[in-house]
């Protein structure tokens, strides 16, 4: 198997951690502001869809690496963008419910909004796991060359 797509739960843990710290500095202040909510409420709206996220972050990615080893293809830029709008999709799911609970609007209302969140993190979640397999990529080769090159 090949050791770059071998992924522990710390990892796991890591990469959704930076994906949902990096989205709530950008979503919280960006959605206050665009629909006139205290940063307080958008704030705390989005650290619940945040959670909601980075949990099914964990799953789907597990998932997806499952599937790549199943499968045997490669992260090319399509396979990224299938990940990417196969995750979005799940999220919706899960966040519109949430959203009209809590700015007290219709479902179509959440589903609307949730629509422009999707807009907005479909090219956020493909560069971000671009990024980050790219970085991890040159970090675990670096770690294999450590390990079959002695120190000089």
């Amino acid at each position: 198997m090949n050791p770059s797509l071998q992924k522990s739960v710390k990892e796991r843990f890591f990469h959704a951690l930076g994906f949902e710290v990096l989205a709530i500095a950008l979503c919280a202040p960006l959605g206050a502001w665009l629909l006139a909510y205290s940063l307080a409420h958008m704030g705390l709206l989005t650290l619940m869809i945040s959670l909601i996220a980075m949990a099914w972050n964990m799953v789907f990615n597990a998932v997806f690496d499952g599937a790549q080893r199943r499968l045997g293809f490669r992260r090319t830029l399509a396979a990224r963008a299938v990940h990417s709008v196969l995750f979005e999709v799940g999220l919706i799911l899960a966040v519109v419910p949430l959203a009209a609970w809590w700015l007290d609007i219709g479902l179509w209302q959440a589903f609307v909004l949730d629509i422009g969140i999707v807009l907005f993190f479909l090219p956020y979640t493909f560069a971000f796991n671009w990024t980050y397999d790219h970085l991890r990529d040159i970090i675990v080769a670096r770690h294999l060359r450590k390990k079959v090159l002695p120190a000089a």
